[in-house]
């Protein structure tokens, strides 16, 4: 038998794909998806074959996908010739990928919060909608060279947001400390089960190479979180909540700030000025 083959004849058996398919199968499976969570399964073949095409695979090293559902990505990157390190935290949903696809993955029955990322691993992903952030994250931070990944439209887009703009801001500069995001396709809520309330959006990112241009991931997180905090103030009157007036522009000075930086607002600066202001207080 050849690694891909399970007790059926193909890996694409026994994976839904219909709405009435994937609520037949969840029922078989007593699972009820969790609205806590944000959590719903992708019906659209398509949408997983676009993120599986994504992944980088000329680098070498492992592939993990978070949250392996009922199988619909795990197939996709089967279908490719990858065998996925596949995360699935719900012991029943694990055993049915475990049936599905058999030695054709290596199944880990886990939360993906608890996972410890290798240098070289690639993170690819459906994530639930309303704990995606901590765990893209969590990844950031591991510094893997790339993450492809479906999340909540608004939250992709704040990832990849340039300054000036509503979406841009405190999520916005930390992505961009770790990687170069980018979108790709927006995927509809009526392509999940049950559908979302909200569209989501398939986007990448690409690790940073090289150190770090802050010394201190703490310090810039404590200070963009003080300068956003109200956004529609000047930063005249913000950067004073990180120092003394007399200091506070002597710091801008020294992360070379534009001039004028004090009549601005906090996102029309990008995000480098706020690396170089990180790097300045530490």
């Amino acid at each position: 038998m050849s690694r891909t083959s399970t007790g059926s004849s193909s890996p694409s058996e026994g994976v839904p794909e219909r709405p009435a398919e994937i609520a037949e199968a969840l029922r078989r499976l007593g699972v009820r998806p969790s609205r806590s969570r944000g959590q719903s399964f992708l019906t659209d073949p398509f949408v997983a074959d676009a993120e599986a095409a994504l992944v980088d695979r000329g680098s070498g090293g492992r592939i993990v996908e978070i949250g392996g559902g009922l199988g619909l990505l795990t197939r996709a990157l089967v279908r490719r010739g990858d065998r996925p390190i596949v995360l699935e935290r719900d012991p029943r949903l694990a055993a049915h990928l475990r049936r599905i696809f058999g030695s054709a993955i290596e199944l880990r029955a886990m939360d993906a919060l608890e996972f410890d990322w290798r240098p070289d691993d690639r993170m690819v992903g459906n994530l639930p909608f309303v704990v995606g952030t901590p765990l893209l994250l969590r990844a950031l931070r591991a510094r893997i060279p790339q993450m492809v990944v479906l999340l909540q439209a608004e939250v992709a887009e704040r990832l990849a947001a340039p300054p000036g703009g509503a979406d841009y801001g405190r999520l916005s500069i930390l992505v961009r400390l770790f990687a170069t995001p980018e979108l790709f396709q927006r995927v509809p809520s009526r392509a999940f089960f049950p559908p979302p309330e909200v569209d989501g959006r398939i986007v990448t990112l690409t690790a940073r190479t090289g150190e770090l241009p802050v010394p201190s991931v703490e310090r810039l997180e404590s200070v963009v979180r003080v300068l956003f905090s109200e956004r529609r103030k000047q930063l005249g009157n913000l950067l004073t909540k990180v120092a003394e007036p007399p200091r506070a522009a002597a710091l801008a000075r020294a992360a070379g700030w534009p001039d004028g930086w004090e009549r601005r607002r906090p996102q029309e600066l990008p995000p480098e000025a706020y690396f170089r202001l990180a790097a300045v207080l530490a």
